[in-house]
């Protein structure tokens, strides 16, 4: 007697999230945000388009899922040698090389460009992508606060931001490269003007 088992349908979604997924992150990378279509995510992918639909409203949305698979969902958390300095040098030189990496920088800029115009994708990708980097800062500065090596009054939330938003406005607008050198610049110039006096 011959038996067919059911197919599993779980698996088959999974198979297909993660190609629409692979599609996704390739694409971004080969032809650009603008050229990027659900159509040509879809024939890389091996689906239905309908297929994508069914799960997403928009290729910002794929696109968005896509990254954050790829990105994990880890708790970010900064070293903490007791040096601030040497911390935060490490973490933003590999941030460094992880933005002037084109796998990472496609999609992410993709997402960046496309979050600023459209609100439905903005929110999220602030909330499950910056904010998460952002938080790790904070609370990295916190300690170094309760250590004594930040000034008590120090609004933690706008010194990184301090450190973070020259980072991504050279690295947004491309005005001149993305260096190791620039990112240790902003570090010791936030410590002195964060510092206990």
């Amino acid at each position: 007697m011959v038996t067919t088992r059911t197919p599993d349908s779980t698996r088959r979604s999974e198979r297909s999230r993660r190609a629409i997924f692979d599609a996704a992150l390739e694409l971004i990378g080969e032809v650009g945000y603008d050229k990027l279509t659900i159509e040509g995510i879809a024939a890389r992918a091996g689906v239905g388009k309908q297929t994508i639909y069914r799960w997403w409203p928009s290729k910002a949305a794929v696109l968005l899922d896509a990254f954050l698979a790829e990105a994990g969902d880890e708790e970010v958390v900064l070293p903490d040698t007791g040096d601030l300095a040497a911390d935060l040098k490490l973490v933003l030189r590999a941030s460094v090389d992880e933005f002037n990496d084109p796998k990472f920088e496609a999609p992410y800029r993709a997402l960046a460009v496309a979050g600023a115009n459209d609100p439905e994708l903005s929110e999220p990708f602030v909330n499950r992508l910056q904010e998460t980097g952002h938080q790790a800062y904070v609370n990295r500065l916190r300690r170094a606060q309760e250590a004594g090596q930040v000034a008590e009054d120090v609004d933690l939330r706008i010194a990184t931001e301090m450190l973070l938003g020259p980072f991504f406005q050279r690295w947004l607008m491309r005005t001149v490269p993305l260096t190791h050198e620039f990112t240790d610049t902003l570090v010791d110039m936030l410590l002195r003007a964060v510092a206990p006096r």
